[in-house]
């Protein structure tokens, strides 16, 4: 179940896919000051803002499979916790 492998989704490029949740946020957030602090040309600004909208994406789909496991803890009465299958 945790280990199934799942089509990245859309738009996300193969190397991206690769990448940690935490990897992907840390290369988003150098991105976005790169592209804040004005400092790129116009190609090399585009070039970044299309690898951020990949890793974002890539960023998302992380957090909803997150959600989805998390999801799918259920607390039972007598406390104990167990998993129930993902759809």
């Amino acid at each position: 179940m945790a280990d199934e492998k799942r089509p990245a989704p859309a738009g996300i490029p193969p190397e991206v896919e690769k990448l940690s949740f935490e990897e992907a946020l840390g290369e988003l957030e150098r991105i976005v000051k790169g592209l804040e602090g004005g400092q790129l040309k116009l190609e090399e600004a585009i070039g970044a803002y299309e690898r951020g909208a990949a890793l974002r994406r890539h960023c998302e789909a992380k957090l909803a499979e997150v959600e989805a496991r998390v999801a799918a803890i259920v607390e039972r009465p007598d406390s104990t916790v167990t998993l129930r299958e993902m759809e």
